[in-house]
């Protein structure tokens, strides 16, 4: 029995060692999102033809910006496919976690974040995502597509003024995106991290972005020399914005 016993643990450690590790993987960008971050996404995908599956949660699936991301995927190589949350059962006849799990990619565009949060919640589709992250599958996006994968984001989702808006927490901290494209984000954002409004974070530049492996950080990235990435924290009671520079793609 004890011989049987230690066959199993060394069979068992075998298959472990034999197991590829899967790498959970999540690109973002401050709000850019052109061919530059497609080319480098279906890179990440580690597939030829990758099947990337665009969610317009955020626009409320608007037809004209799913129209153009159709569009737009013909000049790529991948297998696109279009994910609405605004469906009936007639017409869409397998689960969000069957298509969601399929998928090499999930892409996630901008627009109000609040919003796409609390229909996911609904839907469960926050779970399933959840699921995907953990299965390996790239999860993408800019603007509302990149403050949804951290513990919360600033957002204008809301009337008046910009504010933090709660979302899936698979990343730490918060981020900010369009962090010099508006007078008033990075001003904002920073004074509500010195006040302890929203967790510490990053701000992002249009044009910038972050790769996250395994929830930490493996590449500061953006398509251009001018868009930077920052991390912005207290330290001493001082509010600090740190560039981190990036690594140009093309």
């Amino acid at each position: 029995m004890a011989a049987a016993g230690v066959a199993l643990s060394q069979n068992l450690l075998a298959d472990a060692l034999s197991t590829p590790k899967i790498t959970k993987k999540i690109l973002l960008t401050g709000g850019a999102y052109g061919p530059v971050w497609m080319k480098y996404l279906i890179a990440l995908t580690g597939k030829e033809k990758p099947k990337v599956c665009f969610m317009p949660t955020a626009s409320g699936d608007n037809q004209a910006y799913i129209n153009y991301w159709m569009e737009s995927a013909k000049k790529l190589s991948i297998d696109p496919y279009v994910q609405r949350v605004f469906i009936e059962s007639s017409s869409q006849k397998q689960s969000f976690e069957e298509v969601l799990l399929g998928m090499d990619a999930i892409l996630v565009p901008g627009g109000n974040t609040l919003d796409m949060i609390a229909l996911w919640q609904a839907h469960g589709i926050d779970k399933v995502l959840k699921k995907a992250w953990e299965k390996g599958i790239v999860l993408t996006g800019s603007s509302a597509g990149a403050i949804c994968w951290f513990h919360e984001g600033l957002s204008d989702s809301r009337p008046k003024a910009l504010s933090s808006v709660k979302c899936l927490g698979f990343l730490k901290g918060s981020v900010s995106p369009h962090y010099h494209s508006s007078k008033d984000r990075a001003s904002t954002y920073q004074n509500m991290v010195l006040k302890g409004d929203i967790k510490p974070g990053y701000g992002l530049d249009e044009n910038a972005g972050l790769l996250f492996e395994d929830d930490k950080i493996a590449k500061v990235l953006a398509g251009d020399a001018k868009s930077k990435v920052y991390k912005v924290f207290v330290e001493s009671g001082n509010i600090v914005e740190q560039v981190m520079e990036p690594e140009i793609i093309t």
